[in-house]
């Protein structure tokens, strides 16, 4: 944890009230004490430090000094085939770390039902995952992460808007294009499930303005081709 976020119902007059998980890592891996200073920020607010002014067992309690800017977002939007659960916690604290703040999850034929099942997709779930990126990363902003569990309906009906004015971009194995590099636009990019989107799936996505593009010859996992991708795409 490079960064302690805190809810805004911790903080009353400037004071931030911490306990549970954010209390333990305090105490047990930064082995802070009473006067002691450490990097903080609220969610979807700015960032600085705080000093804690209090330290029990139960809670501590930070003086605040906030009002630094977060980092800037990525300007893309992805659009993710369900991964699998215990992949979709990293790929989420991925995502958050690397400044994505629009993600769609959805669904498509790759995608084992039984997924969509999974307590990693309730929100609180998304949000502990997205909360553990930001940290790690040192920015606030919550990403906004929908799902859609119909392929064909999200396609037709929403991909257009989604899309807009942006390059929207399909990362496929097999596709003829490399990865562009270092872009300067708006994207929004399209990434399959383990062996890539069906055929008619990337025929669709073609037909509202999709571009296909690759990695390479080699066959990378989703939770590698997703940082891999976003380092290609945008300059650190």
């Amino acid at each position: 944890m490079n960064l302690m976020l805190l809810k805004s119902d911790s903080i009353e007059n400037n004071v931030a009230k911490v306990s549970g998980r954010q209390l333990e890592h305090l105490t047990q891996v930064q082995r802070l004490t009473e006067g002691d200073f450490l990097n903080l920020g609220e969610i979807n607010g700015t960032m600085g430090r705080g000093k804690i002014t209090m330290l029990t067992d139960e809670q501590a309690s930070i003086s605040l000094e906030l009002g630094v800017q977060p980092p800037r977002a990525l300007p893309i939007t992805i659009i993710l085939a369900l991964p699998r659960p215990k992949m979709l916690r990293r790929i989420l604290q991925t995502i958050a770390a690397m400044g994505v703040k629009n993600i769609y999850l959805i669904n498509s034929s790759r995608v084992e039902k039984s997924f969509w099942q999974t307590p990693f997709l309730r929100p609180e779930s998304i949000e502990e995952q997205l909360i553990l990126g930001l940290e790690q990363a040192k920015d606030t902003i919550l990403p906004s992460v929908h799902l859609r569990k119909l392929f064909k309906p999200f396609v037709e009906d929403e991909l257009t808007g989604i899309v807009g004015k942006s390059r929207a971009i399909i990362a496929h194995p097999g596709a003829e294009k490399p990865c562009p590099i270092n872009l300067d636009s708006q994207v929004t990019l399209a990434i399959g499930p383990e062996g890539g989107f069906i055929p008619y799936e990337v025929e669709k996505l073609l037909s509202v303005g999709f571009d296909s593009i690759h990695l390479g010859p080699r066959i990378l996992r989703v939770e590698t081709a997703v940082p891999a991708l976003l380092s290609r795409l945008f300059p650190a």
